[in-house]
């Protein structure tokens, strides 16, 4: 269950008229957050990412469905099983907390930038110049 605050600040994007990424981000960086604190760990940090993108379908933030499922998550008013939970909590305990750390992160960062290929990253910079100007 995210905490208050994220689904708070979520909202307020949401409000600013952020995209959908936008507003996950914050539930990827609450979950970051858990990882380092050592309240369970990740394999990796696209695992960490994706738990936190779940973690954002479910609050309602209006991303595209998993690629891996195709599924979209949707909220759902049923208690998740305790027994599942727990299970769940537990195997994470056990995974490692480097998943989190700001090395994996930019290899991360890097190795998606480059996988999205040039012309994506010509025009997020055009997005960011105009994002200046208008600002």
């Amino acid at each position: 269950m995210p905490e208050k605050k994220t689904i708070e600040r979520a909202r307020e994007d949401a409000r600013e008229g952020k995209s959908p990424s936008t507003q996950a981000g914050e539930f990827v960086r609450e979950e970051m957050d858990h990882i380092r604190e050592g309240k369970h760990g990740a394999r990796n940090t696209k695992q960490a990412i994706a738990i936190g993108l779940s973690k954002a379908r479910r609050a309602g933030v209006k991303l595209p469905p998993n690629p891996t499922t195709g599924k979209a998550e949707k909220p759902s008013n049923r208690k998740p099983s305790a027994k599942r939970s727990r299970a769940i909590s537990g195997v994470l305990k056990k995974e490692g907390r480097s998943a989190a750390s700001k090395e994996s992160l930019s290899r991360h960062a890097k190795s998606s930038a480059g996988a999205r290929g040039h012309r994506n990253l010509q025009q997020a910079a055009q997005k960011a110049a105009r994002t200046r100007r208008a600002g």
